[in-house]
């Protein structure tokens, strides 16, 4: 045991103090036995009180000896799990009884594989950490420093190739005050494999229209080979070319065909027989062209689009595009200055596309158009989607008259099958139709396997939230028995006198049916209760669930695409709660937005219907209703602007204003107002390392910028800025490899966009290990450059300390000593007396009498 102090300075304040008590006690007059216990004291008082000043603590010492393996589990060892499992293994043998250890693997994470203990331990069966694409040394040791006990001596072994791709392990030692932990280091010689790599894809930023440009890609290759190299412009095939490898650096360059204008993604993509790193094979580039605006018109079989034949083909690019066939990437939709809906369902585009759209709108300025009709907006079932929160109406409509009474019950399969995202849909898709339902509406849910589960008793819909809370609470597990709910639901609904009564069932399988099912499904229809079905998947009985909607009176859904299927209950729900379309001719009144005011001057033709919609609070409206509904409004959405026309294109509601003589420039209009009108920017962007980006204004006018970034599924991802001087700007990217596209807007209404590649890590790059590294960090922490598994359980050089703090009983000894010092004055037995005789007013005293006594004497007299 050792006594030691943090604070030895404070020593120095007893230099004062030993003058100051010295020269009192030699000032005394008379040195007593009482003025020398006193005086002892209250040095005693003052020695304490410095004493705890510098913070003293005893040392106590244990020899508990902690051995931690930290295993490098990143992509560059891939190759050496057995060789570290061998080293592993090998090293327990000579472990000690006094010692513990812990397994633990690191790449851009940590992960524990066995917790500290004195047993013996086993090396588990380790599963791939999630961040294999880097190696964060220096947080695998900040962690594994603060495992355990910090009172025990601690070796970490740490088996690695020192390629580390994040934060700097010797820095951090070199600033670490812990002593008390020493490094052993074990490099691993991973095997050099044959690799070929892609490192540049190089196309310019901007292009015109029709102009031809080149591609360069750049490939290094470990070994001479051959391979061959796919090229891809926004998805589709360009070509591809066979191609001879050297070791080092090879490059390529290709023509591109013209394009139209838009931002185009480009992809390479390299394929090597016995290539070791498949992630470094891939690369993208996006170029923005400038040239005439394109414009996407989505369609349907059921509902062709009139709207492209009127459009200026002079001035615009028109696409068509079915629905169906909707891109399912961002750059899908990037090419496209605006896009239109001309009556198309959102139970056919799914939430993903729409997710996709609306960052389209959001970051990029596209410009979006939703026209009316029977599979539109509401009906359309795109309450509570993304392409809600990009138009300026909503779908719900408030305030309108509604049917006097409803029954709904919802009976979702809740199958071992179901899991994942299918049951999340489902169970959201139930939760958006409790939305649109009003309280004094009946509901019920419930959810089966092979057995019911009453989720919500069938009653009055009292407390939305209690209910919500009910249904996304639903687990999977169990068979599938279909009929047995159904049949449920229409016993429940069968005595209640609703206006409306309406089942919907949800499966992604198959069950044998009783005999007389369908009967009984026609039954319940005669009694106004309906049925619709909704088969998730290619393995629900889709001939059997067709069959059922058909004799319930109801619709079938076929789901490829889960995504849909909340549209899908969006739609039933609206289509049985509220009567939406507006069918009683009308004429337009006008807001007060210029260009429509324009365009209407000479008159309004007369409509036929609409569908009900409720415009946003700070929305604009073009046009109203006589109800007062919108029917044409508008507003900007993030970067872009969007419009919705709540009658059709078609003419079957819109009425005299299809055949009017302006019709075609009615539709130009919409264009007008919903394409961007932003300038082109001059700015160049240029990329450093990994996902670092400089911005440069080569104009030198931008006060600020404005940057967003979209991964290619449409999430949007954090954007860290630092402007370094007046027009450059550096951002930085967390984000995974691959492409990312960026705009950029100013304070010129400015817009600026491209597309970056995020490159694979230097991971992925093959390399010798680092040796000097792994040299420096034993040296820098007295360990040792392992070659012997059994040096890891060598004795440590040190003992662990425990330290225990002394100043709370130095203060408390401080505190006791002065009190006793106050108390001796005051009320103790040596209280002042008189010791010599005293003649006060010629009466002559005892030596021992007391002041006191003389007082009282001469009171007498």
């Amino acid at each position: 045991m050792d006594i030691r102090i943090d604070h030895p300075f404070w020593l120095l304040v007893l230099v004062p103090i030993v003058v100051y008590m010295i020269f009192t006690w030699r000032t005394v007059q008379r040195k007593t036995t009482r003025s020398a216990l006193l005086f002892t004291l209250r040095s005693a008082s003052i020695l304490f009180l410095v004493a705890a000043l510098v913070s003293p603590f005893l040392v106590l010492y244990n020899e508990e000896e902690q051995i931690l393996f930290l295993a490098d589990r990143s992509a560059s060892t891939s190759s050496t799990s057995e060789e570290i499992d061998a080293f592993i293994e090998q090293s327990l043998r000579s472990k000690k009884v006094d010692q513990t250890v812990g397994l633990y693997s690191f790449a851009g994470d940590f992960r524990t594989d066995a917790s500290l203990t004195k047993e013996q331990v086993r090396i588990p069966e380790v599963e791939s950490l999630g961040e294999v694409g880097d190696t964060d040394i220096e947080k695998a040791l900040s962690l594994a420093n603060a495992i355990g006990s910090q009172e025990s001596a601690k070796r970490i072994v740490l088996l690695t190739d020192g390629l580390q791709t994040r934060g700097d392990a010797l820095s951090y030692l070199e600033k670490s005050t812990d002593s008390r932990v020493q490094i052993d280091v074990a490099q691993l010689n991973h095997q050099t494999f044959p690799d070929a790599a892609l490192t540049k894809l190089d196309v310019p930023r901007t292009a015109y229209a029709g102009q031809q440009q080149l591609m360069t890609i750049e490939v290094n290759a470990s070994d001479r080979t051959t391979g061959t190299l796919h090229l891809y412009q926004d998805d589709r095939p360009l070509g591809e070319e066979s191609i001879e490898l050297i070791p080092g650096e090879n490059q390529f360059t290709y023509p591109l065909p013209a394009v139209d204008a838009g931002l185009v993604k480009y992809e390479a993509k390299l394929v090597v027989e016995n290539d070791h790193f498949l992630e470094n094979n891939r690369m993208f580039a996006a170029v923005t062209v400038q040239g005439q605006p394109s414009v996407l018109v989505v369609e349907t079989d059921d509902h062709p689009s009139v709207i492209p034949g009127l459009l200026d083909q002079n001035t615009l690019n028109v696409v068509t595009l079915q629905a169906k066939d909707l891109p399912s990437t961002l750059s899908g939709y990037l090419p496209y200055q605006a896009i239109i809906f001309d009556n198309v369902p959102g139970t056919v585009v799914g939430e993903e596309k729409m997710a996709l759209i609306e960052q389209t709108v959001k970051n990029f300025g596209t410009g979006f158009m939703m026209t009316g009709g029977t599979d539109s907006f509401g009906l359309g079932g795109y309450f509570k989607t993304p392409i809600e929160t990009l138009l300026p109406v909503e779908m719900e409509v408030k305030g309108k008259e509604e049917l006097p009474s409803l029954g709904l019950v919802i009976t979702m399969d809740r199958s071992g099958s179901m899991s994942g995202s299918k049951l999340a849909l489902a169970r959201e898709a139930a939760a958006r139709s409790v939305d649109l339902l009003r309280e004094k509406d009946t509901f019920g849910f419930t959810a089966f396997d092979d057995s019911i589960w009453e989720v919500v008793p069938v009653g009055p819909l009292d407390d939305k939230k209690d209910v919500t809370e009910k249904i996304l609470s639903v687990p999977a597990a169990g068979g599938t028995n279909i009929f047995p709910s159904v049949a449920k639901a229409y016993e429940d609904l069968a005595d209640l006198s609703l206006q409306r009564k309406h089942v919907i069932l949800l499966t992604d399988g198959q069950s044998p049916m009783p005999a007389g099912y369908l009967e009984i499904i026609e039954e319940a229809k005669s009694n106004n209760t309906t049925l619709s079905t909704v088969g998730i998947g290619s393995d629900a009985d889709q001939s059997l669930l067709e069959a059922m909607a058909v004799a319930g009176g109801g619709r079938y859904y076929g789901v490829s695409d889960e995504s849909t299927v909340p549209a899908i209950l969006s739609r039933e729900t609206i289509t049985m709660t509220r009567t939406y379309i507006e069918d009683d001719p009308f004429y337009m009144k006008l807001g007060n937005i210029a260009e429509w005011n324009e365009l209407f001057a000479k008159g309004i033709p007369q409509m036929n219907a609409y569908i009900a919609t409720t415009a946003k609070q700070t929305a604009d409206v073009a046009a109203i209703s006589p109800k007062e509904d919108p029917i044409l409004a508008e507003w900007k959405y993030g970067l872009g602007r969007t419009v919705a026309f709540t009658s059709d294109s078609s003419g079957k509601w819109s009425g005299e204003l299809a055949a009017w003589e302006k019709y075609p420039e009615f539709w130009n209009t919409a264009m007008t107002r919903i394409l961007p009108s932003y300038s082109s920017a001059p700015y160049v962007l240029t990329q450093s390392a990994g996902g670092k980006f400089t911005i440069t204004d080569t104009s030198g006018e931008a006060a600020f910028l404005e940057v967003s970034a979209v991964t290619e599924s449409g999430e949007e991802i954090d954007v860290m800025e630092d402007q370094t001087s007046p027009g450059k700007t550096n951002i930085s990217l967390e984000a995974a490899p691959g492409l990312v596209y960026i705009s950029v807007t100013d304070d010129q209404n400015r817009l600026f966009e491209t597309g970056v590649t995020i490159p694979y890590g230097e991971e992925y790059r093959p390399k010798e290990p680092n040796e000097d590294l792994l040299a420096a960090i034993a040296k820098e922490t007295g360990g040792r450059v392992l070659n012997n598994p059994k040096e890891a359980f060598r004795s440590l050089p040190y003992r662990g300390e425990e330290r225990r703090s002394i100043t709370t009983w130095l203060l408390l000894g401080s505190l006791l000593l002065f009190f006793a010092d106050i108390t001796l004055r005051r009320f103790s037995r040596f209280a002042p007396v008189v010791r010599k005789k005293l003649t006060v007013n010629g009466l002559e005293t005892g030596g021992q009498t007391s002041v006191t006594e003389l007082l009282k004497q001469k009171r007498k007299r």
